[in-house]
């Protein structure tokens, strides 16, 4: 017998605000920068994670969201997220470098997957992870390959979802995963939250 599984939580960061389960919980003036909004998040939001400032954007975006997703992790929780510009911003930002003197902590994040091992560490995780770049949010395949790895006990719970960051703008949407919980995980589901 199949097992169901659900979307217990979710988190969507756009224009300078924080949105849990469509409940706004922080935002600031939409007129400061990108880094001053995830700046001023993670005090709001008591994150004690001192790395944290000399992370690149994709990664500030995917912290935030983590510890609003949840405050703990069961240590075997996936990651599979999807963005449509890979590491865009630290990319130009460490081409700028190479004419002046390369800069070894931006290439660092030249990877859009480093935001995982970010998460790893400030989680403790031991887990399955996978990102992938597409056009747009690849809903049904999103849904398919976290069901995959919770199907085939890769896993016991998965955050899954879309982490971009271009040059002009970002747009994060995380949902976690797990066994119990009111909202079945389906890529129905996982569409109407990412639209709302």
């Amino acid at each position: 017998m199949k097992k169901d599984w659900y979307i217990t939580s979710s988190v969507k960061l756009k224009k300078h605000q924080i949105f849990k389960d469509d409940e706004l919980i922080f935002k600031t003036e939409p007129h400061i920068s990108t880094q001053d909004f995830l700046k001023e998040a993670y005090h709001f939001l008591g994150i004690n994670y001192p790395k944290f400032h000399k992370m690149d954007v994709l990664c500030k975006l995917g912290m935030i969201a983590s510890c609003v997703l949840k405050e703990a992790y069961p240590k075997d929780t996936a990651l599979v997220f999807q963005n449509a510009s890979s590491s865009e911003v630290s990319d130009a930002q460490h081409q700028e470098s190479i004419h002046n003197f390369p800069s070894p902590a931006t290439f660092v994040y030249t990877l859009p997957n480093i935001v995982m091992g970010e998460l790893s560490i400030k989680h403790e995780l031991q887990s399955e992870n996978a990102f992938f770049v597409a056009e747009d949010f690849q809903v049904q395949f999103i849904h398919n390959y976290t069901q995959s790895l919770l199907e085939q006990k890769k896993a016991s719970a998965a955050i899954c979802g879309w982490l971009e960051a271009n040059l002009d703008d970002y747009y994060l949407f995380l949902n976690y995963i797990e066994p119990r919980g009111m909202h079945i995980f389906s890529a129905e589901m996982l569409l109407e939250k990412y639209t709302q």
